[in-house]
């Protein structure tokens, strides 16, 4: 017997596809999404982002997996105290982040399918509640205009500080 996870039927397909909402992405997230499914069964596996690894939290929110950004805001937090932690924290981001998606898609696709019984209303639907957030890119790039502010002021501070004495 073939499980659906490894070979996707056209329902499965659509219902990515519109979760995604960005055609040049979808084969990512469908070979991504299989890779977290053995059998119906889910299982936590190494996907490597280059996105999740450089966008961090910006990528689970611009994603839309808003609980699993809160977690990671609050692990990357904590990890500052630990050297290389954030390092750490990052190259497992790049690698782990991705499956925080699938179960954001896993809860959303269920959810959908417990409420509503016609496959087209379905997948309209996995369209509008899935999809991406644009607002995380600016947030992102805001926050990182900010960070390399403070870099610049900090490091101008420390200069002009070394040359007075």
């Amino acid at each position: 017997m073939v499980s659906t996870a490894d070979t996707m039927n056209d329902y499965d397909d659509k219902m990515v596809e519109a979760f995604v909402n960005k055609p040049e992405s979808t084969a990512w997230y469908r070979y991504a999404f299989k890779q977290y499914s053995v059998n119906g069964i889910d299982k936590m596996s190494w996907v490597w982002s280059w996105w999740a690894f450089f966008g961090g939290i910006f990528y689970l929110l611009y994603r839309k997996a808003y609980m699993a950004a809160l977690g990671l805001l609050a692990l990357s937090i904590v990890s500052f105290a630990i050297p290389f932690g954030g390092l750490i924290v990052w190259i497992l981001t790049g690698g782990l982040a991705p499956y925080f998606v699938y179960k954001t898609y896993q809860s959303k696709k269920a959810e959908i399918e417990t409420n509503i019984a016609d496959e087209q209303k379905r997948i309209q639907t996995m369209r509008a509640v899935g999809g991406y957030n644009n607002w995380a890119i600016l947030l992102a790039v805001a926050f990182h205009t900010l960070i390399w502010i403070w870099v610049f002021f900090a490091f101008s501070t420390m200069m002009a500080m070394l040359s007075q004495q």
